[in-house]
């Protein structure tokens, strides 16, 4: 039976004789806030709600249509092969005809139905989204942002009054919420943080306009946005409805995921994610960006979900589960603003001692970002990650400007709140006397990590690497076995050692249960 709350033309796309194809029946109907999706089987269908949300307007037809032709456009960055045309509908009499001839009175995006267990929440529902899955998740995003547009106009979204904005907006546009999903408490603090983020980290802002990190992004980028067709990763659904919400920083992009992921209790799955790309992209830097983000991204997703509660075309036990969603992301939202102590871990061992795999083990349980000094220099050298690097950017200069750098970014990130692992050799006394150094002086909590195996399988090891950044080989374990400093009595309460040919999990157990 269809629902007689649902405006005429919807009702009538319910009906399988509305379309000039055969569907799978029933065809589903999904709600959002702003549109109605109508799943026909080969096809989907999306029509604009008549809304006006301040912050999403299709209140009128031509706004509709606009916005429907920028849906298609824009989407054709990351997933073309979802997006095919957009169709007028017509009117005659009470009937309504999709790609008529007659003047339109409504507008549909048409596009392409994928099953739904392709989505990543399905997958992840399912439990079939793995390390794999995101790990290629992060590449496909870096490379996403690597090819959307910038320019001065976009570039000026980034200035902060432009930023706060939109934030700003979601607290106005929650008040009524509170002492329902929302509570006071939560409100205060969290419009508080932001208050206070935007008056001291304005350098901040600007250093991220001038090196052009302000792009054309996606803007809604969660696992209901992905999905993989013919083995290819693709995020459709981005924001076409609001330029503040889409030319906005990279790093807003990313937050969305890890935000999504840490909702969905996957912690470890956020910080794999996060990890590739940020290694992917070098945008080290960009990180301190990451918890204003996410409060704003789980905010958001709060707010969608309170104003479902104020749709009379919303069954009651929608919104029951709508609330209890928006309470959720209104405290995690809370939760990314609270300070947390930083830390530095510092992996320490030869070529091929296993210190980036114990490393890729211990980021995820503990929450850590991963330096590595492989990705750090070829950063700075602007060497592609995985192609081979020169003799030129393995001079001692070049050595001296990539441990500065990762140290310079370690002291930054744990200085506010991060856990980060520093991984390379770190075989000199100076090298560690520095970090230690820096980390005292900052009153950061530091580790030292001694990763340490046989030299025939080092060897082996470093014979058999493959699909790794790194560019070490067997031929100079000799010289660096020659040149490693031992530790010395100030470091030893420092220092844990790790036998890397042994299980990894028993021995850093202490290192996780600290954290």
């Amino acid at each position: 039976m269809t629902d007689i709350s649902l405006p005429a033309l919807i009702q009538q796309m319910l009906q399988p004789g509305f379309y000039p194809h055969s569907v799978k029946e029933p065809i589903r109907l999904i709600q959002t806030h702003g549109s109605y999706v109508l799943l026909t089987g080969d096809f989907v269908y999306k029509l604009k709600k008549p809304v006006n949300f301040g912050f999403l307007n299709y209140s009128t037809l031509e706004l509709r249509r606009n916005f429907c032709y920028e849906e298609l456009r824009l989407n054709q960055r990351g997933a073309a092969e979802l997006y095919l045309e957009v169709l007028p509908i017509t009117q005659a009499d009470e009937k309504y005809q999709l790609g008529g001839t007659e003047t339109p009175v409504e507008y549909a995006l048409k596009m392409r139905e994928f099953p739904e267990e392709n989505l990543f929440s399905t997958m992840f529902e399912a439990g079939k989204l793995n390390e794999s899955h995101i790990k290629d998740l992060g590449r496909v995003v870096a490379l996403y942002h690597a090819k959307t547009e910038t320019n001065e106009y976009i570039s000026s979204f980034g200035e902060v009054p432009q930023v706060r904005a939109s934030i700003d907006q979601n607290y106005e546009q929650t008040v009524n919420y509170i002492g329902g999903p929302q509570t006071q408490q939560q409100f205060d603090e969290t419009k508080q943080y932001t208050d206070r983020f935007f008056a001291e980290r304005q350098q901040l802002f600007r250093d991220r306009i001038t090196h052009h990190f302000i792009r054309e992004c996606h803007g809604d980028l969660h696992t209901r946005n992905i999905c993989i067709l013919n083995e290819q990763i693709l995020l459709f659904d981005c924001i076409e409805f609001n330029e503040p919400f889409r030319f906005v920083d990279v790093m807003y992009d990313v937050a969305f995921t890890v935000m999504d992921l840490e909702a969905r209790q996957r912690p470890d799955f956020a910080n794999i994610f996060l990890n590739t790309y940020i290694e992917q992209t070098g945008d080290w830097e960009g990180l301190q960006l990451l918890p204003l983000y996410m409060s704003r991204q789980a905010y958001v997703r709060a707010k969608v979900n309170s104003f479902l509660l104020d749709d009379p075309g919303v069954p009651a036990e929608v919104k029951a589960e709508s609330a209890k969603v928006a309470a959720a992301y209104y405290t995690q939202a809370w939760q990314y603003t609270q300070s947390s102590q930083g830390q530095l871990i510092v992996m320490s061992g030869l070529s091929g001692s296993g210190k980036s795999t114990a490393a890729k083990y211990l980021a995820p349980k503990i929450g850590a970002i991963h330096l590595r000094s492989d990705a750090v220099r070829k950063h700075l050298a602007g060497v592609p990650l995985y192609d081979r690097g020169s003799s030129e950017i393995y001079t001692p200069e070049m050595t001296e400007k990539t441990y500065t750098k990762l140290l310079d970014l370690g002291i930054l990130l744990a200085s506010q709140g991060f856990k980060v692992i520093l991984d390379a050799k770190y075989d000199r006394l100076q090298l560690r006397s520095d970090v230690i150094s820096r980390a005292e002086a900052e009153q950061i909590p530091i580790k030292i990590i001694q990763c340490t195996a046989p030299v025939e399988v080092l060897q082996s090891r470093l014979k058999n690497r493959t699909g790794d950044i790194a560019d070490a080989t067997a031929d100079l374990l000799v010289s660096q076995l020659e040149n490693a400093e031992a530790f010395v009595a100030n470091e030893e309460a420092y220092v844990t050692i790790l036998d890397t040919t042994q299980p990894l999990a028993a021995q850093l157990d202490d290192v996780v249960i600290c954290q």
